[in-house]
C-alpha cells in the first residue's frame, strides 16, 4: 500500500492544525471518507436526523429565554409554565414560530429517525461490522424518547400533566422499587412543581449531553467500519494500489451535494407543516394541551404523541386476561428457537428468557407486564445483529417471503399507532393483543426465518447505473 500523503497547511490554518486536527478531522469524514456509490433515497435520512437535532437545539435554546418552569397559578389563576408559553406564542417576537419550529421539529426527529432505522433493516446496516453502529443508534433513538417524553410536560397544558401522570405511575408497578422509583421520578407524591423542574433540567441540560455523546459516537463508529450500501457488499475488500475503494466517492463533495437535495425537499415540508397545519390535526399539538393543566379534571382520552403510541398499544393490550395467551406464545415461540437454532449463543438467552418469564408469571400482576411488553418492544431492536441469521444482509438478495414477513411488520408498527390514539374499545384492544404478538413474532422468530429460503447470489462489487 502506498504511503499515506501528508498535506501541510500554512497561515491560519497550519496554525491550527499545528495545534488541534482540523484539516485531518475534515479529511477522515468528509473529503476523503470513501462512501459506497450506490446510495439511494434511503441515504438522506441520517443526515437529515442530524439537521433537525440542530434545529431542535437552536430553536430550544431561544425558547428556554422566555419559558418558567413554575407550576404555580399566577394572579389570572393559570400556571407560570402555561402563560410563559403563551406569552412567547402572542408577545415574543417571532415566537410562535420559533416555538412551532421546536414542536414540529419534535414530531419530524421521530419520522426521520424511524426511515433511518428502516433503512437499516432493509439492508441489513445493523450485521458484521456494524453491530455498535446499531446499539449506539438503538440508544439515540432510547434517548429522543424520553427527551419527546420530558420535553412533552413543560407546556403544563392538560395533556402534558395527564400523560405525565400515567407514564410516571407506570413505574409503580416495577416489583420492591416501583413506589420509591415513581416517587423519585416525580419529586413529589403527585406530579407537580417539583416534577416540572426535574423534567425540565432533565430536557434542557442532561439527556442532551447524552444524545450528543451518542450521536457523536454513532458517527464515529460508522466512519471505522464504513458505511453499509443497498447491496450489503463491503466496499474495503476491494482497493486500488492506492488504498481506495473501487466503489467508493468521496463523501464530500459528492454525498455533501447529494445531501442538499434532500435537506431542500424535507425544508419545504417542514415549512409547509409550520406555517399551514403546525398541530397537524390533533397528532403534533393535541387539542387538550391548549388548555392549562388541571388537576382536578381529567381529560376523557389520555394518549401519548403519535410518535410513542405503538408501543403504548403494546401496553393498553397487555391485559390479565391477555396474559396467559402472551405467556403460551413466548414459549411455543422461544421453545422452536432452542430446538431449531443452532447458535448455542441464541439457545442458552432464550432459556433464560423463558426461565425468567416463567418465574415471574404467577407472581407480578398484568400492570408491570404491560411495561414489561412495552419496554422490551424497544428494547429488542439492540438484539437485531444477533437475532439476524440470513446469510446475506440486503433485502435485494433475500427471498421474497422474507419481503412480506417485513412488510407485514410495519403495517402491523402503524395499525398499532393508529390505535394508540384512538379511545379505547373491545375491537381495538383484540387487534391491538394481535398486533402486540406478531411484532415480537418478527424478532423471536428471526433467527429461523432469516435464514430460511433460496437466496440470490450476492455480487463481488455493488451494482450502480449513473443517473
Amino acid at each position: 500500500m502506498a504511503a499515506e500523503k501528508v498535506v501541510k497547511t500554512t497561515g491560519l490554518l497550519g496554525w491550527i492544525d499545528a495545534r488541534f486536527p482540523a484539516t485531518q478531522l475534515w479529511e477522515d469524514h468528509l473529503s476523503k471518507y470513501y462512501a459506497p456509490k450506490n446510495f439511494n433515497f434511503w441515504y438522506f435520512f441520517g443526515s437529515l436526523a442530524l439537521l433537525v437535532l440542530v434545529i431542535q437545539i437552536v430553536t430550544g435554546i431561544f425558547l428556554v429565554m422566555n419559558y418558567k418552569p413554575d407550576a404555580t397559578l399566577n394572579a389570572a389563576g393559570i400556571p407560570v409554565a402555561f402563560a410563559s408559553v403563551e406569552f412567547i406564542m402572542r408577545e415574543v417576537p417571532s415566537g410562535w414560530l420559533i416555538r412551532y419550529m421546536h414542536s414540529t421539529g419534535a414530531s419530524a426527529f421521530f419520522v426521520v429517525v424511524y426511515l433511518h432505522m428502516f433503512r437499516g433493516l432493509l439492508y441489513g446496516s445493523y450485521r458484521k461490522p456494524r453491530e455498535l453502529v446499531w446499539i449506539f443508534g438503538c440508544l439515540i433513538f432510547l434517548c429522543l424518547m424520553a427527551e419527546a417524553f420530558m420535553g412533552y410536560l413543560l407546556p403544563w397544558g392538560q395533556m402534558s400533566y395527564w400523560g405525565a401522570q400515567v407514564i410516571v405511575n407506570l413505574f409503580s408497578a416495577i416489583p420492591v422499587i416501583g413506589q420509591d422509583l415513581s416517587l423519585f421520578i416525580r419529586g413529589d407524591y403527585v406530579v407537580s412543581d417539583a416534577t416540572l423542574n426535574r423534567f425540565f433540567s432533565f430536557h434542557v441540560i442532561a439527556v442532551p449531553l447524552v444524545l450528543l455523546g451518542l450521536v457523536v459516537a454513532h458517527i464515529i463508529a460508522l466512519h471505522e467500519v464504513g458505511s453499509n450500501n443497498p447491496d450489503g457488499v463491503e466496499i474495503k475488500a476491494k482497493k486500488d494500489e492506492n488504498g481506495i475503494p473501487l466503489d467508493g466517492i468521496p463523501f464530500h463533495p459528492y454525498y455533501s451535494v447529494h445531501d442538499l437535495m434532500g435537506v431542500t425537499g424535507f425544508l419545504i415540508f417542514f415549512s409547509a407543516v409550520i406555517f399551514f397545519f403546525p398541530d397537524m390535526g390533533g397528532y403534533f399539538l393535541e387539542a387538550n394541551n391548549f388548555f392549562p393543566a388541571d388537576p382536578l379534571k381529567t381529560p376523557p382520552h389520555i394518549a401519548p404523541v403519535w410518535y410513542f403510541t405503538p408501543f403504548y398499544s403494546m401496553l393498553r393490550a397487555t391485559t390479565s386476561n391477555f396474559l396467559p395467551i402472551l405467556w403460551l406464545f413466548f414459549a411455543v415461540v422461544l421453545g422452536m428457537v432452542i430446538l431449531r437454532s443452532k447458535d448455542t449463543r441464541v439457545k442458552i438467552g432464550s432459556i433464560l428468557v423463558l426461565v425468567i418469564l416463567a418465574l415471574g408469571f404467577w407472581k407480578i400482576d398484568a400492570k408491570f407486564w404491560g411495561v414489561l411488553v412495552m419496554g422490551g418492544s424497544v428494547i429488542v431492536l439492540v438484539f437485531m445483529p444477533w437475532l439476524d441469521c440470513s446469510p446475506v444482509k440486503s433485502i435485494r438478495y433475500r427471498p421474497s417471503f422474507h419481503k412480506s414477513i417485513l412488510t407485514v411488520f410495519v403495517v402491523v408498527f402503524l395499525v398499532l399507532g393508529y390505535l394508540g390514539v384512538q379511545p379505547p374499545s373491545p375491537v381495538g384492544e383484540k387487534i391491538s393483543q394481535l398486533g402486540t404478538l406478531l411484532y415480537f413474532a418478527f424478532f423471536l422468530t428471526m433467527p429461523l426465518w432469516s435464514r430460511a429460503g433460496t437466496f440470490k447470489p450476492v455480487p463481488d462489487r455493488v451494482t450502480f447505473h449513473a443517473h
